[in-house]
């Protein structure tokens, strides 16, 4: 009842002045509109999650009558706090929180056939949300792109099993599921918007890129995109664990012993969400995305070597510091590489002299995310465009700290958002922005980020460094550490 109540209320919400209307399937929606941009906030792509709903895929959303208020964002989805953040979320988390958001050029016209964007946002499957003041898709529709964010379902309201639920298939991944709900709902009512649906690129980064290796490789997601973007997203098993249905139903049951589907569906949302973030998302009764042969089949490298991948134009990269220092002292960082330890030191501490941080990010950076892109660019260079980049462009203090461009800090720069961030901004990083976001803008409207940024080969050695000199095509610097973080593999 209390959702009805919430649906007739924004249905009766008067719009505010100079608003843009645009219908949609399921009725009227009223945006914000400056003189280049229109926004368009917190539209239903499904039905809320919640009661009967919950631990479901994606229902669809119930039409209203009237006029929807679409200025605001809605809830962010369930989450438990995570103050590190880089790209804090505005709204107030909720289990009810299947909502996307479109921003187009304010002179578009429905039926304009403009690229589209699809952004699927990071935070280790746990955190994050579509509200961060980053992600605004504002610069893209002013430079001619219909953009979308989309929200979908974290922690175990997205990613669960359950011997419960064993009558329903045991659960699986309802994050997933909502994504490619989104992308549904893009391709029937984008061209509203003045997109155009045979025109999609998605993109995300880290859990938003893992996204992106799934939406390749998942046969419910054939013919909802057109070019992908993956940043950050990894690439090899290793980057996140990936457990069996079977596995994950095991740690449902660590979560909510002998518990029926009605007993699972009646408990209280504090307790699905606990302290569930990308702090303790380790513990015990949480297994995350797993390979439940709809959405994963299995490892992205592997599912790009078997040729399951969509054959469409792909982007794929990461930045040049983008580890996780979990440890402090060196001598247990290349304790851990067994009898490697002494090319390990030779590769990332030839003089003894680095600091722990550092070697700490290094050689995470190249197992989890940087020799995995590589991997992927060049499996799929045999069957389909692929650009491979770095993002080596370091501001800030942390990157002072750790060596090099953080995880996740090339994201206001592919939004040309860094005027949004905590950090104070420099020239330097303008002049960054423009061009990378100028890259993303490019691939979207031709298929190609650019002119002079050759596509990868099998066996390539190269890559498009994005630093803060400009963008420049070269022999890679890490290529003996990603040979030796390949080697490991085998």
């Amino acid at each position: 009842m209390r959702h009805a109540l919430a649906l007739i209320t924004a249905a009766l919400t008067i719009p505010a002045a100079h608003a843009e209307t645009v219908p949609t399937a399921t009725g009227m929606v009223a945006g914000t509109t400056t003189a280049t941009v229109s926004e368009f906030l917190g539209i239903p792509y499904a039905a809320p999650p919640v009661g009967a709903n919950r631990w479901r895929a994606p229902q669809p959303a119930a039409a209203w009558t009237g006029v929807r208020d679409a200025t605001h964002y809605g809830h962010d989805c369930a989450q438990a706090p995570f103050p590190p953040d880089a790209a804090p979320i505005r709204t107030v988390p909720a289990e009810d929180c299947l909502y996307l958001n479109v921003w187009k050029p304010a002179a578009a016209k429905a039926g304009a056939k403009l690229p589209v964007m699809v952004w699927v946002h990071g935070g280790g499957f746990v955190n994050g949300g579509t509200s961060p003041a980053v992600y605004s898709g504002a610069n893209f529709a002013r430079d001619g792109v219909v953009m979308v964010s989309l929200n979908y379902r974290l922690g175990r309201y997205g990613f669960f099993a359950h011997p419960g639920l064993a009558a329903e298939g045991y659960g699986g991944n309802f994050g997933f599921l909502d994504q490619i709900a989104a992308l549904q709902w893009v391709q029937a009512n984008i061209a509203a918007f003045g997109g155009d649906p045979a025109q999609v690129t998605v993109f995300g980064e880290s859990a938003g890129g893992m996204s992106m290796h799934m939406l390749l490789q998942s046969p419910l997601a054939r013919g909802l995109f057109a070019r992908v973007i993956i940043e950050s997203g990894g690439g090899r098993n290793g980057t996140l664990p990936q457990p069996t249905l079977a596995g994950a139903a095991i740690k449902g049951s660590e979560f909510a012993p002998g518990l029926t589907a009605d007993q699972l569906r009646a408990l209280p949302a504090e307790r699905i969400t606990g302290d569930l973030s990308m702090m303790t998302m380790a513990q015990p009764g949480y297994s995350g995305p797993m390979v439940d042969g709809r959405t994963i089949v299995g490892a992205p490298d592997e599912a790009a070597r078997a040729g399951l991948d969509a054959v469409v134009p792909v982007m794929i990269g990461a930045n040049a510091a983008d580890g996780f220092p979990m440890e402090s002292d060196k001598a247990r960082i290349f304790a851990a590489f067994g009898a490697h330890e002494a090319q390990a030191r030779a590769l990332y501490d030839p003089a003894g002299t680095t600091d722990a941080i550092k070697v700490a990010t290094a050689t995470s950076a190249d197992r989890m995310m940087i020799e995995p892109a590589r991997a992927v660019a060049r499996l799929l260079a045999t069957r389909q465009p692929v650009w491979l980049y770095r993002f080596a462009h370091a501001s800030g203090k942390f990157a002072a700290i750790i060596g090099g461009a953080p995880h996740a800090s090339e994201i206001p720069f592919a939004f040309d958002t860094v005027t949004a961030r905590a950090d104070p901004t420099s020239p330097a990083d303008i002049a960054v922005a423009r061009q990378m976001h100028r890259m993303w803008v490019d691939f979207a409207k031709t298929g190609r980020p650019a002119a002079d940024w050759p596509t990868v080969t099998p066996g390539d050695t190269t890559v498009q460094l994005i630093a803060t000199d400009g963008a420049s095509h070269a022999e890679d610097p890490y290529r003996s550490r990603l040979d030796f973080a390949e080697s490991l593999t085998h």
